[in-house]
């Protein structure tokens, strides 16, 4: 599992600087990812997204997703 966190500014937040937040993920990194580094899926959860990234190129922004949808894939992957 990574711990990792990745800093974001909120959407809320203009572009003159004034007050903001700044919210972390936490991502965890697939099971099945090996340790000689192969294709990597690691996820970040709150409580209305799911985030969704590539291990190896984390210049590629994050894929978010509902819940539902989350687990409807994972359901169809597993099958």
């Amino acid at each position: 599992m990574s711990t990792d966190l990745h800093w974001f500014k909120s959407s809320y937040s203009g572009s003159e600087g004034g007050d903001c937040v700044e919210v972390a993920l936490t991502w965890s990194k697939s099971s099945y990812s090996g340790s000689q580094g192969g294709d990597c899926v690691e996820v970040a959860t709150c409580p209305h997204t799911v985030h969704i990234r590539d291990s190896k190129d984390l210049t590629v922004p994050a894929l978010a997703v509902s819940p539902d949808t989350w687990t409807s894939f994972v359901a169809f992957a597993a099958s």
